[in-house]
């Protein structure tokens, strides 16, 4: 075929953003939350198999184990997966570094910080750590680090070179589970050494609308001369179709699936916890990337976990986003790296960070950050915001995972808000320990039931109904819950009947339409017009 010829990226095209082969997730790219991942999560999970490959292989099999720290590969590649640590190892030994001397900083503090000023414990800090961190008590005088994260992101711990991207062509729903498994070459899968901040990235992407030239595709990109035959098989000539924009009055609101919402008025668009599917035959209608408008004046990020800040997604979209709305944070701790820092990083140019009660215009009212409570395992995590979009006299509230652990804040925000009339609301109410999240973050031991204690968590029942009753809410649409199967490769969530999630929310659908309120679990699409 001529280079002149132009060409559409197929909508089967599936892209993971990897960093050193491993899939990315927001606590892979900031320096300090990175180099605790690689040698207290991938290092060990690599050790793990290596040392007895048939015990992954036989987890695997076992649905109660998903999401586990499991490589899923057969044996066979073994002496790969041992090449990518001693190559990780001689590459990244500036990360292996500060992830010894984060650790032996949270000791001295342990050790030392009784109260009394810190300013002596700067000599005995790590080299690698110097000028990186300051040395602060709360109130209480419990000391801890604060990461100066700016300088990290310009400092030889941030390693752009080590990201890429891996394409390959998907048929269907099954997507093995990919945080515990680094992603090797396959026959079917091109890997593209190319920073995510790349302005070649949205030129790829923007080829599913905007077609473009096969030599132009081989001046922007490094494919692998081996590769170039599957990589152009990657395009085709079909024109997609346009998309068609919502006119008509009031308000419209689609779900794409888990916690994903696209809420149109007035030619106004905006992409809530953007996670999408890709487009091929299935059983299960659903919205995808094909049913995005060209452009998105806001995507709004709830909180910081991978199934609701997804750079497999955010990548993808990055050209068509007008501004992009994160929990405004910066307070350098570990456990909370800056979204509004991460998201510039890997080349979004407008983010703008709000606080609780900040709100930004609307043709015909506001969008307003709420709080949000609960869900981090009770770390002080400020990353994290609920959103109430007042359009005209109607008023939707996406509350994300937000947990109900005081009934007084909604008793609060009644005074302000006044009533709701549609609430968006995650139920899974078991949620992960403490560690399966934040466990390479932690530096001290701590106890099994301790941690099995602290879970990362949405509303039960009871505490659904609370907020249901304190706000008059009149719809209710339990969400982020993790079902739909094109999910399950970074949600690992495998419900039963008589699973907690499904039976507490069975009970909310139940006593709300004993109460006459609209009331659904959502799953795979649903659209709604609000006059």
């Amino acid at each position: 075929m001529a280079s002149a010829d132009k060409l559409y990226l197929r909508p089967n095209v599936q892209v993971e953003p990897l960093i050193d082969r491993w899939y990315t997730w927001a606590y892979l790219l900031p320096p300090h939350t990175a180099s605790r991942n690689l040698t207290e999560r991938h290092f060990k999970i690599i050790d793990s198999y290596l040392a007895a490959p048939e015990v992954h292989a036989n987890a695997i099999k076992n649905p109660k184990l998903l999401g586990g720290p499991f490589i899923d590969l057969d044996r066979q590649r073994a002496h790969e997966i041992k090449n990518l640590k001693t190559e990780t190892q001689q590459k990244r030994q500036a990360l292996i570094d500060l992830s010894a001397a984060i650790a032996e900083a949270e000791a001295l503090l342990r050790n030392n910080a009784r109260g009394y000023t810190l300013q002596p414990l700067y000599e005995l800090l790590p080299k690698a750590l110097r000028g990186y961190v300051e040395l602060v008590y709360d109130l209480n005088n419990h000391a801890s680090l604060r990461f100066l994260e700016s300088l990290l992101y310009r400092s030889p711990y941030y390693m752009p070179e080590a990201q890429s991207l891996m394409l390959s062509l998907i048929t269907g729903d099954d997507r093995p589970f990919v945080l515990s498994t680094p992603r090797l070459d396959t026959v079917s899968s091109v890997n593209l050494p190319l920073p995510f901040s790349d302005s070649a990235v949205d030129r790829l992407f923007l080829a599913k609308m905007d077609p473009i030239e096969e030599s132009q595709l081989r001046e922007l990109l490094p494919i692998p001369e081996d590769a170039e035959a599957l990589f152009r098989s990657f395009f085709h000539e079909e024109r997609p179709k346009p998309y068609e924009h919502y006119t008509g009055p009031g308000l419209r609101w689609r779900y794409f699936g888990h916690a994903c919402i696209l809420v149109e008025n007035r030619g106004v668009s905006i992409l809530f916890d953007p996670v999408l599917s890709y487009t091929y035959e299935s059983g299960i209608s659903r919205y995808t990337y094909e049913d995005l408008p060209e452009v998105i004046d806001w995507v709004v990020i709830t909180h910081n976990h991978q199934d609701h800040i997804l750079f497999e997604t955010l990548l993808q979209i990055r050209h068509k986003v007008k501004m992009i709305l994160v929990p405004d944070c910066g307070s350098g701790a570990l456990q909370d790296p800056s979204l509004k820092l991460l998201l510039e990083m890997i080349g979004f140019k407008n983010v703008r960070g709000l606080k609780e009660l900040e709100s930004v215009p609307l043709p015909d009212g506001e969008l307003t950050a709420l709080p949000f409570y609960g869900e981090h395992s009770d770390l002080n995590v400020r990353s994290k915001l609920a959103y109430l979009v007042r359009s005209g006299n109607r008023q939707l509230l996406f509350a994300a995972d937000s947990c109900n652990i005081d009934p007084v804040v909604y008793e609060h925000l009644y005074r302000i808000i006044g009533e709701v009339d549609v609430l968006f609301i995650g139920m899974e109410c078991d949620g992960a320990p403490l560690t399966w999240l934040y466990g390479p973050l932690i530096t001290a031991r701590i106890d099994r039931a301790m941690n099995e204690s602290r879970r990362l968590a949405g509303s039960n029942y009871q505490q659904v109904m609370g907020i249901i009753d304190r706000l008059k809410c009149r719809e209710i649409y339990v969400y982020a819950m993790g079902q739909e199967p094109w999910l399950n490769y970074i949600m690992s969530l495998k419900y039963t009947p008589e699973s907690r999630p499904i039976t507490e929310s069975n009970k909310v659908l139940a006593t709300c339409r004993d109460k006459g309120i609209v009331a659904e679990r959502l799953f795979g699409e649903k659209e709604i017009l609000l006059q």
